[in-house]
C-alpha cells in the first residue's frame, strides 16, 4: 500500500473501522442508558448497581478474552466476530425488559463476555492488513481516534435523543449498531488463515500460550508495567471525576462533562500526534514520555485547588493515557508470528483489565476514605513505581533482530516447507502442511526473535 495514501482506501480496514465505529457508538449511548435504567431499578442505589456491573465487567474481560483468543482458529474469526456481533445486538435488546437488578448482571456479564471475546480477535486482523508499519501506526491511531470521540460525543448525542425519546430506544439503536457493524465485517475481506501449530496443544495450554508469550517477552511486561500507570490515572478521572467537580469545587453536570472531555481532548490530541512522534522517536520512547507523564500528573493532582487547574491536569492525563496505549498494537505485532496474535492481544486485553480491576475499587476507597490528596499522591507513586520497573525490564536495547543459539533439537509439529524446514521426506508424510518427526540442526542465527514453538525463551545475548 503506498505510504502517501490514506490508510482508508483499504477497503477491509474501511469496512472494519466502520464497523467499529458503529459498534462504539451504539455502546456509548448504551452506557448512558444503562445508568438511567439502574437510577429508575435502585434510585438512590443506582451507584452500587452501576459498581457491580463494572466490576462484573472486568471480571468478563478477564476471564473470557483468553479462552475465545486461545481457542479459535485464525479461519474461524470473520464467523466468530460475525456471531459475537449479533450475540451483542441480542443482550442489549433484552435490557428494556429488565425488572430486576439480577437481571441487569446477567445481561452484562453475558454482553461484555462478548465484547471480551470479539475486540483481541478483532484487533490481532488489523496488523496483517498492513504491510507498511507505519500504516499500521496511522491504524491504531484511527482506533484511538474512535475510542476518543465515542467519549465525547456520546453524552451531547444521548442529550439531544433525549429530548424526543425514551432511554429505552437507546438499547434498540445499540443493537442495530451491532447488527450492521457484523454485517460490515461479513463483507470485509479477512486475511487468509494461516498455519496454527498451537492446534496439536490441549485446550488450556493454547489458551496459556498468549500469556507464555507475554511473560517470556521482556518488553511486553515492561509494557504491562506501564498499563499499570494508565488505569491508575484512567481510574482516578473514571472514578473520581463527578465527586471532585460537584463535591469539591460546588460544579453542576456541565462541569463534569467538561472535565472528562478535557481529558477525551488531551487523548484525542495525542492520538493525532503519534504516527510523526513514532517515526521519530519509536514506540518505546513515545510509551515512556506517556507514563511519566502519567505519574507526574497523578502528583500534581493531588495539589487542585481550583476547577480550572483540574482541567490542566485532566488534559495533560489524557495525552499521557494516549502514548501510551496508542503504539502497543505495535508491541504486540512485533512480538509474535501472525497465527500467535489473536492469543498475544487476548492475554494483553485480560492482563490490562486486570490492571483496571485493581485501579478501579482502590481509587474509590481511597478518595472515600483518606482524602482526595492522599488518592492522587498514592496513585501518582504507584505510577510512577510502575514506570520505574518497566525502565528496568524493557531496556533501551531492544533490537528485532536478535542474534541466537539453537541447540540440536528433534521434534514435531505441523509445518510447510520452503523457510528453515528443509529436510528429506520418505512419503509416508503426506502433503503440506504435514506433521512428522524431524531434526534441526544446531545452529547460530540471527532474525525477528518471538516466543514460538522453536524459540522457547528469551535468549541471553551473545558477546
Amino acid at each position: 500500500m503506498n505510504n502517501k495514501s490514506s490508510i482508508l482506501s483499504n477497503p477491509s480496514f474501511r469496512k472494519l473501522f466502520g464497523a467499529q465505529l458503529i459498534a462504539l457508538a451504539g455502546t456509548g449511548l448504551t452506557t448512558i442508558a444503562l445508568a438511567l435504567l439502574a437510577f429508575e431499578l435502585a434510585g438512590d442505589r443506582a451507584g452500587i448497581v452501576l459498581g457491580t456491573a463494572l466490576a462484573i465487567k472486568m471480571i468478563a474481560y478477564i476471564f473470557v478474552a483468553p479462552a475465545v483468543g486461545g481457542l479459535i482458529l485464525p479461519q474461524q474469526r470473520k464467523s466468530v466476530l460475525i456471531a459475537l456481533d449479533v450475540a451483542r445486538a441480542a443482550c442489549v435488546l433484552g435490557l428494556p425488559f429488565v425488572n430486576a437488578e439480577w437481571q441487569i448482571y446477567v445481561l452484562i456479564f453475558v454482553l461484555n463476555s462478548c465484547s471480551a471475546g470479539f475486540t483481541p480477535v478483532f484487533q490481532s486482523i488489523i496488523p496483517q492488513l498492513f504491510d507498511d508499519e507505519e500504516d499500521y501506526t496511522k491504524a491504531l491511531s484511527f482506533a484511538r481516534l474512535a475510542y476518543d470521540l465515542e467519549n465525547l460525543l456520546s453524552p451531547t448525542i444521548a442529550a439531544a435523543l433525549l429530548l424526543y425519546v425514551s432511554f429505552d430506544v437507546f438499547f434498540v439503536f445499540n443493537a442495530v449498531a451491532f447488527i450492521v457493524s457484523a454485517a460490515l465485517v461479513a463483507i470485509a475481506i479477512i486475511p487468509a488463515a494461516k498455519i496454527d501449530d498451537t492446534v496439536q496443544l490441549s485446550a488450556r495450554e493454547r489458551i496459556a500460550h498468549g500469556f507464555q508469550i507475554y511473560r517470556k517477552t521482556p518488553r511486553l511486561v515492561g509494557m504491562l508495567a506501564m498499563f499499570l500507570a494508565v488505569a491508575a490515572a484512567g481510574a482516578m478521572v473514571i472514578v473520581n471525576t463527578v465527586v471532585l467537580v460537584r463535591a469539591q469545587f460546588g460544579g453542576d453536570e456541565t462541569m463534569v462533562a467538561v472535565a472528562m472531555g478535557a481529558f477525551g481532548a488531551g487523548s484525542l490530541i495525542a492520538a493525532l500526534m503519534i504516527p510523526r512522534l513514532v517515526a521519530r522517536l519509536g514506540d518505546q520512547a513515545i510509551m515512556r514520555r506517556g507514563g511519566w507523564l502519567l505519574g507526574i500528573t497523578l502528583l500534581l493532582g493531588a495539589y487542585v485547588g481550583q476547577f480550572e487547574i483540574l482541567l490542566a491536569v485532566w488534559f495533560a492525563m489524557g495525552i499521557g493515557y494516549s502514548l501510551v496505549q496508542t503504539p502497543a498494537g505495535r508491541v504486540l505485532r512485533r512480538s509474535a508470528r501472525d497465527v500467535d496474535l489473536p492469543k498475544l492481544f487476548a492475554a494483553q486485553f485480560t492482563l490490562s483489565h486486570a490492571c483496571w480491576l485493581l485501579c478501579y475499587p482502590l481509587a474509590g476507597y481511597l478518595a472515600n476514605a483518606f482524602g482526595f490528596q492522599t488518592a492522587f499522591l498514592s496513585f501518582g507513586i504507584l505510577a510512577l513505581i510502575a514506570m520505574f520497573a518497566s525502565q528496568q525490564i524493557w531496556t533501551t536495547d531492544d533490537p528485532e533482530e536478535i542474534e541466537h543459539q539453537h541447540e540440536a533439537l528433534y521434534h514435531d509439529h505441523v509445518h510447510f516447507h520452503g523457510d528453515h524446514h528443509q529436510h528429506e521426506h520418505e512419503g509416508w508424510e503426506g502433503p503440506e502442511p504435514h506433521k512428522h518427526p524431524h531434526k534441526h540442526d544446531a545452529v547460530t542465527h540471527s532474525h525477528k526473535f518471538v516466543i514460538d514453538g522453536h524459540h522457547t525463551e528469551w535468549p541471553v545475548k551473545i558477546n
